[in-house]
């Protein structure tokens, strides 16, 4: 994205351990990737989802996503992601979810948020 202020980027360990958000893994021998999401109110935010750059394009965005969608059928989800983030906009449209708004959060630096009712 050409971005290096998002704050997620710059979490002590600590930090990730006191956060209120629930983490979900995927692994084969070591960590490959992890998706962070709250819920409340019968929406299901995600916040993060990260995928181990040796194993982008293998389908583990994918599966976390479908992990959320068939752990939490009948709720609402929501989703920003970084505008010029191709990937991961292609991901959420592919699974269903549509484009709400684009914000900007640092000058010249967009989001695009997104929704979907499952």
């Amino acid at each position: 994205m050409g971005f290096d202020g998002i704050p997620q980027l710059y979490e002590a360990v600590h930090e990730i351990q006191n956060s209120p958000e629930t983490f979900i893994g995927y692994s084969i021998e070591r960590l490959q990737g992890v998706v962070s999401y709250r819920v409340k109110q019968g929406i299901v935010d995600i916040h993060r989802l990260v995928v181990d750059p040796d194993h982008f394009r293998k389908g583990i965005g994918k599966q976390l996503i479908a992990y959320l969608l068939e752990r939490y059928k009948g709720y609402e989800f929501m989703v920003s992601t970084g505008t010029a983030n191709k990937p991961a906009i292609a991901l959420y449209q592919a699974n269903g979810f549509r484009e709400l708004r684009v914000f900007e959060v640092a000058p010249g630096v967009h989001c695009t948020q997104f929704s979907l009712s499952n």
